[in-house]
């Protein structure tokens, strides 16, 4: 049986190309710099297909493998940076999603997006890179108190993804972690014993994640 979340549709396809900048005085390169496109996304195993990785120590992978990044966050930032020259991917999301709530969405939740499957693995955490996007090192800390964060997707079954998809909800996970709950419990300095259970018990938080949350136990 296939579930619906109302309104969940992609509105936005991106890709970025290496874009270089300053840092500390050293040159550096991003893909953060994402533009809409016309054409269909193939989400691949690891990656995005024709996106541009730089840092493939903290973007990519199995757990990394698409981000998604919703619509209707957007207003809200706009707002914060009305100066900046606003399309979709501002983020670095390569899907911008209308409807995606990350207090509703379950960790380990999959769905159906175009003709791939996906599983939502972990949410987005801000690096100084973001602040380049924006032109504001401050974003960091907005971005951590806003607690939208957008959300990593595991690939289960590769395929195409286009502007007007829906994103189906296929199966839920059935311990009820969300990926605003996780979110927060990364950067809460007073850790909910609760939700670190859940966090703890999910199988679908990556493991290198649970190694640092150990600690708080």
């Amino acid at each position: 049986m296939v579930f619906y979340f109302w309104g969940m549709r992609i509105v936005s396809t991106n890709i970025g190309n290496p874009t270089t900048f300053l840092w500390n005085g050293k040159e550096e390169k991003t893909g953060i710099f994402k533009y809409p496109v016309s054409e269909a996304l193939y989400l691949g195993r690891t990656d995005v297909n024709k996106d541009n990785v730089i840092d493939r120590k903290h973007h990519g992978g199995i757990n990394k493998a698409c981000f998604l990044f919703s619509a209707d966050e957007y207003p809200f930032w706009k707002k914060e940076y009305p100066e900046l020259d606003w399309d979709w991917g501002m983020f670095g999301e390569n899907l911008t999603v209308r409807g995606l709530d990350e207090s509703i969405i379950r960790v380990g939740d999959i769905f159906k997006i175009g003709s791939a499957t996906v599983q939502i693995s972990q949410p987005r955490e801000p690096c100084y890179k973001l602040g380049i996007r924006f032109n504001d090192q401050k974003i960091l800390k907005k971005y951590i108190e806003h607690g939208c964060p957008g959300t990593y997707v595991r690939v289960l079954e590769e395929g195409e993804v286009k502007k007007g998809d829906t994103m189906a909800l296929i199966q839920q996970s059935k311990n009820t972690l969300t990926v605003n709950q996780f979110f927060h419990l990364l950067f809460a300095k007073k850790k909910k014993t609760e939700v670190l259970r859940l966090f703890m018990d999910n199988d679908s938080v990556p493991e290198y994640k649970k190694e640092r949350m150990k600690k708080y136990l």
